[in-house]
């Protein structure tokens, strides 16, 4: 019998902060008094959240399910792989540090059955530090603009999709995308809630500033052409303005002679136009490399396990845990 909801965990070396999670997180799913199933899918961690899980699973196979990778393939590709598991009519995203309460899941769910197939959720007060808030915000506002999606809060997780939504989701092969965002696309009538924020219950983020950069060239990249389109109506502009330059210096030389006043004015335009040159080439790159790693047809991930009800019995005195199941999704 399938579920009416499916919870969508990634866990990355999550070890600290699970057994805060399950107090929460059971408890607050069976207050909703409705079917539901929780897929924790391991991205490749290497503490003891492995065996956390799996315990966990031994404890509550009845709604518990958790899929275990090979490796590290990320974030999004650990949800994409969620997804592609789920049986509920309505999905929902988890980040694991509990700094989205579980709570909130009910509220999530009660706005999607008022008809909604794409429930956002934004941030009340967030415990980030400045910098990292600041920074959002600004490419918030940025990707809107360049992409045209709608998206308050992309950094949040906690996000509730459809089953139509889903479904189209799990067709497209993209290796580097942008989840929610891939998600808004096809979103028939989608919305926001305001839901809370706290601080992480153990550990630390595991998004460096280096990643946060990759997250939103993958959006940004992955959604649009704009950024191609500009820097060629910019190289237009540089062209003609260059044009326009050189019959000025022209012009002076012929009529006051030759000068050396300008020299650095020329270095400075020089330097100028050879960083916007390199800027370009390397926003090129970018939509070349997508088009290469696309076009390679890799696996996006491995499942090296899946842990699920009628399981549990034939594995219950099993030394370990990960013959159960081997198979590769890809395209």
């Amino acid at each position: 019998m399938k579920p009416e909801l499916s919870v969508i965990i990634p866990i990355y070396n999550e070890q600290d902060g699970l057994a805060s999670l399950f107090a929460r997180l059971y408890p607050a799913l069976d207050a909703l008094q409705t079917s539901y199933e929780i897929i924790f899918i391991n991205d490749g961690s290497r503490d003891n959240s492995v065996a956390i899980l799996a315990e966990q699973f031994r404890q509550r196979p009845d709604v518990t399910r958790v899929v275990l990778f090979n490796g590290n393939y990320g974030q999004h590709m650990a949800i994409l792989a969620g997804f592609e598991a789920s049986r509920g009519q309505i999905m929902v995203t988890l980040d694991a540090d509990l700094q989205n309460p579980p709570e909130e899941i009910g509220n999530l769910v009660a706005k999607m059955r008022e008809g909604y197939d794409y429930v956002g959720s934004i941030r009340r007060k967030r415990q980030d530090s400045a910098w990292r808030t600041l920074a959002s915000k600004m490419m918030n506002r940025l990707r809107e603009r360049i992409t045209n999606i709608k998206i308050t809060d992309q950094g949040n997780m906690l996000r509730a999709y459809g089953r139509n939504v889903i479904d189209l989701v799990n067709q497209c092969a993209e290796v580097n995308t942008f989840v929610p965002a891939l998600a808004y696309t096809f979103a028939r009538k989608p919305t926001e809630i305001t839901v809370e924020h706290e601080e992480r219950a153990a550990g630390e983020s595991k998004y460096s500033l280096y990643s946060l950069i990759r997250l939103n060239f993958d959006l940004v990249t992955g959604f649009s052409l704009i950024p191609l389109q500009i820097f060629s109506m910019l190289g237009m502009l540089l062209s003609f303005s260059s044009a326009v330059l050189v019959i000025y210096l022209l012009a002076r030389r012929f009529l006051f002679g030759a000068e050396a006043q300008g020299v650095f004015t020329l270095f400075a335009i020089a330097f100028f136009l050879m960083g916007v040159i390199l800027f370009g080439i390397g926003l090129v790159g970018e939509y070349v490399g997508r088009i290469f790693q696309q076009v390679r047809a890799r696996p996006r991930y491995v499942v090296q396990t899946i842990l699920q009800d009628g399981m549990a019995q034939a594995e219950a005195e099993a030394p370990s845990y990960v013959r159960l199941e081997k198979r590769q999704v890809g395209r």
